[in-house]
């Protein structure tokens, strides 16, 4: 099975890798993973004035601080190749095309789980990502 999993670096992601972890089924050599992680793009005024090494340099380390922990993960429960894309750009576009170019059975995501209220107060990336994607998401409170 090939499944996705959408990270934030947040304590969401944390409590979904503990559910990943806590549920043999989602863990093993016989799955696929994918990692993908979206950063929140600098502001084109931002990075019109910054030079294009600084500007990679800053995006490879802000990645890095939420890649790493969930390499570590990864490496202690499940010791299978694992691929890690980073994204630049609006979170639920960004996980919903990663949807589309690495076609998942599975996509699994940390959810702040805000309700019906703060949804249509502060919109949710995972509810965004579940209408713009025909994947299966497990969603992670």
């Amino acid at each position: 099975m090939k499944i996705l999993l959408a990270v934030d670096g947040s304590p969401y992601t944390k409590r979904m890798l503990a559910y990943v972890a806590a549920h043999d089924e989602w863990l093993g050599a016989h799955h696929a993973y994918t990692v993908v992680t979206v950063l929140p793009a600098v502001t084109p005024r931002a990075a019109a004035v910054l030079d294009k090494a600084v500007l990679k340099a800053y995006y490879e380390e802000e990645a890095e601080k939420i890649i790493k922990p969930v390499r570590a993960f990864f490496k202690r429960q499940v010791q299978a190749p694992v691929e890690f894309e980073v994204k630049v750009g609006h979170a639920a576009q960004q996980i919903a095309a990663a949807t589309q170019n690495t076609k998942p059975d599975l996509l699994i995501m940390g959810s702040h789980g805000h309700g019906n209220l703060g949804n249509l107060v502060m919109g949710s990336v995972a509810t965004q990502v579940m209408a713009r994607t025909t994947v299966p998401v497990l969603l992670v409170r």
